[in-house]
């Protein structure tokens, strides 16, 4: 929670502060997870297929257009719709203005999507990501929130988070376009499968043991909140998908 990290470190000397509130074995821990997810995906996808889905650019600007626009505006609508609170709104602004990545690759591959498309979008948003999710933050944090409210995020964790993303999809891709093992793209889908369940138990657990984190107890606009842009998203993305009339595993 870069708000609640920010709050624990406010007192502790600046040089120290990122350190000592990420050095926490659970960060870690879920951090390892991720990259296991995102490299697996990555690995299961031939180099070949990513460099045709480059020159898909009906369905990249599509998706580029969803990610950064619609998706951060559902957001930001939600959050003043339903007067959130500034810590629950602003951490619903990151998520909608954060890229896509782990688990939409993971969701492609148990669907049988367009996975090699999906991990090109992965790769693009999150290279935009560094200059488009400061700017959607920043303009729906500021609008929503006074500035002292922005203040609070911790932008490095931020960015930690997309270097995990972008390290992960360079190194499975570099192993899967080297690795001459016929048997590696199967691994590596395995691999991220496996990650994919655990970094979900993982995170159910971590939440269910923590004393603030009561999932059960939150008010009803919590719930509302966090489903209403998913679920506007996807009714978004479906409609303009079919009206570009991209094939249907693209739309996924």
């Amino acid at each position: 929670n870069p708000i609640k990290e920010s709050k624990k470190v406010q007192t502790m000397p600046v040089s120290n502060q990122w350190f000592q509130s990420h050095l926490n074995p659970i960060e870690w821990g879920a951090s390892l997870l991720l990259w296991f997810l995102v490299f697996g995906m990555s690995g299961t996808v031939k180099f070949a297929s990513l460099k045709t889905q480059m020159k898909n650019k009906k369905a990249i600007l599509t998706g580029v257009l969803l990610q950064f626009l619609v998706l951060p505006f559902l957001g930001f609508v939600a959050v003043k719709s339903l007067q959130l609170d500034p810590v629950m709104g602003v951490m619903l602004l990151v998520v909608t203005s954060s890229p896509g990545g782990s688990y939409s690759n993971w969701w492609c591959s148990i669907f049988n999507a367009d996975l090699a498309l999906s991990v090109t979008m992965t790769t693009i948003s999150t290279l935009l990501s560094v200059v488009m999710l400061p700017i959607n933050l920043l303009l729906y944090a500021n609008t929503a929130f006074h500035a002292d409210v922005v203040k609070t995020i911790d932008w490095p964790a931020l960015l930690v988070s997309l270097v995990i993303v972008i390290t992960a999809i360079v190194t499975g891709l570099y192993c899967s376009a080297s690795i001459k093992w016929q048997s590696f793209n199967s691994f590596a889908n395995k691999l991220g499968n496996i990650s994919g369940i655990s970094l979900i138990i993982f995170s159910a657990v971590v939440a269910n043991s923590e004393s603030e984190s009561d999932m059960l107890g939150r008010p009803w606009q919590f719930y509302v909140g966090v489903a209403a842009p998913v679920v506007l998203g996807l009714i978004v993305s479906n409609i303009l998908s079919s009206f570009f009339q991209l094939q249907k595993p693209e739309r996924v």
